[in-house]
C-alpha cells in the first residue's frame, strides 16, 4: 500500500505511510462523548485497545455527528469516507429495507435473546447484506428502549391516540399510525429539540439515548423497557471494509481482537442501562410507568397487522428474516 493510494482518493479516510504503519482512523458517531453515553464508549474501548496494541494504529473520534449527520453515517462507512461508526442499523432501511427487521416491534424481548440472535441464522443474514454493501460488524449490540411522553404516558395502544411520536424506524411508525398516533421522523440526537419546541408529544428510542440526551427535562412520563419490551434495536460497531482492506494482518487482528472487547463490555451493560434509565427518571422526578402483558399484547396484535405484514409482502426475503428471527429461542 503506497501513501499516493492512500492521498489521491479523498473519500478514504483512512491515512499512512507506504506500509500501512502509524494509521490514524477516523470514527464517526452521534452519541454525545465524554464517557456518556454506552455507545461512545465502545468506540473509546476500540481505540484504547488498538492503540495499546503497538501495530501502528491511532484512531480520532467525532461525537455527536460533528463529522457526518446521524443518518449519513451509512454512507459515510460504506463509501469509506469515514472508517468506523456507532450506528443504528434500521436508520439505513431506506435503501436497505431488511434493516427494519433489527427494530421490529416485540422481536427480541430480552436482552438474552438478543444474545442469542447474535449467533442466529437471521443475524447471518442481515450481517451479508451489511458486507455486501462495504461495511462490516466488529461489534455487536442490541439496545431495549421505551417510551416517552410529555402528554400522557404511553402504555395501551390507546394512549398513544392523537400523539404525535417520534420512533426511530419504518416498523414501529406504522404500528404507532395503526393505533392512532400521528408520526414525526428524526434521530435521537433531535427527540430533545422536538419534544421542547412541541412538534413532538413523545417518542420512543434506546435506554442509552433516553439518557445521555437528557430527555427526561422534556418529559412527564416514561414507560420503561421492563419485563415487556416491545423495543429493541440492533447498533453495531461498523467498519469500512474499504478501510479494513487497507491494513496490514497485524492491524486486521487487533481492530477485531479491540472489537470483541467492546462487545464483550455493551453485554456486561445492557441490562444496567435499563436500571440507570428508570434512576435517572425517577430522580428527576418523572412518572415512570411499566407495560403490562396485556398492553404488550395488544401493541403486538397491531403490529402484526401492519408492519409484520407490510415488511412480508413488501421486503425482499421479509418473511424469511421474520422467521429467522422468530426461530431463535
Amino acid at each position: 500500500m503506497k501513501t499516493a493510494l492512500l492521498s489521491a482518493v479523498c473519500a478514504f479516510a483512512l491515512t499512512g505511510s507506504a506500509l500501512a504503519q502509524d494509521v490514524t482512523l477516523r470514527a464517526s458517531h452521534q452519541w454525545p462523548g465524554g464517557g456518556g453515553d454506552v455507545r461512545d464508549e465502545m468506540v473509546q474501548i476500540i481505540k484504547r485497545e488498538v492503540e495499546a496494541a503497538n501495530v501502528g494504529l491511532g484512531m480520532q473520534i467525532f461525537p455527536g455527528g460533528s463529522l457526518f449527520k446521524p443518518r449519513d453515517q451509512w454512507g459515510a462507512v460504506t463509501r469509506g469516507q469515514v472508517d468506523l461508526t456507532a450506528f443504528p442499523l434500521d436508520y439505513a432501511s431506506g435503501r436497505h429495507p431488511e434493516f427494519s427487521a433489527t427494530l421490529m416491534p416485540g422481536l427480541v424481548g430480552s436482552h438474552d435473546r438478543a444474545q442469542r440472535l447474535n449467533d442466529s441464522e437471521f443475524m447471518e443474514s442481515i450481517k451479508a447484506i451489511i458486507d455486501e454493501a462495504g461495511a462490516m460488524v466488529l461489534s455487536d449490540a442490541w439496545l431495549a428502549g421505551g417510551f416517552v411522553s410529555n402528554q400522557t404516558c404511553i402504555t395501551s395502544p390507546d394512549s398513544a391516540k392523537g400523539q404525535v411520536l417520534r420512533a426511530a424506524g419504518p416498523a414501529f411508525e406504522e404500528m404507532l399510525v395503526g393505533a392512532g398516533a400521528s408520526i414525526s421522523s428524526m434521530p435521537s440526537s433531535e427527540i430533545y429539540t422536538g419534544m421542547q419546541q412541541n412538534v413532538l408529544t413523545g417518542a420512543n428510542t434506546s435506554s442509552g439515548s433516553l439518557v445521555s440526551y437528557r430527555i427526561y427535562e422534556v418529559a412527564t412520563c416514561l414507560t420503561q423497557p421492563g419485563e415487556n419490551a416491545l423495543w429493541f434495536m440492533y447498533e453495531p460497531i461498523l467498519m469500512s471494509k474499504r478501510s479494513f482492506d487497507q491494513l496490514n494482518e497485524e492491524q486486521q487482528k487487533a481492530l477485531m481482537d479491540a472489537g470483541q472487547k467492546a462487545e464483550d463490555y455493551f453485554a456486561e451493560e445492557a441490562e444496567k442501562l435499563d436500571t440507570q434509565l428508570v434512576e435517572a427518571y425517577k430522580e428527576a422526578g418523572i412518572e415512570v410507568v411499566e407495560m403490562s402483558k396485556e398492553n404488550y399484547d395488544a401493541w403486538l396484535a397491531i403490529a402484526q397487522e401492519t408492519s409484520y405484514k407490510n415488511f412480508a409482502e413488501k421486503v425482499p426475503n421479509g418473511q424469511q428474516l421474520i422467521d429467522q428471527a422468530l426461530a431463535v429461542e
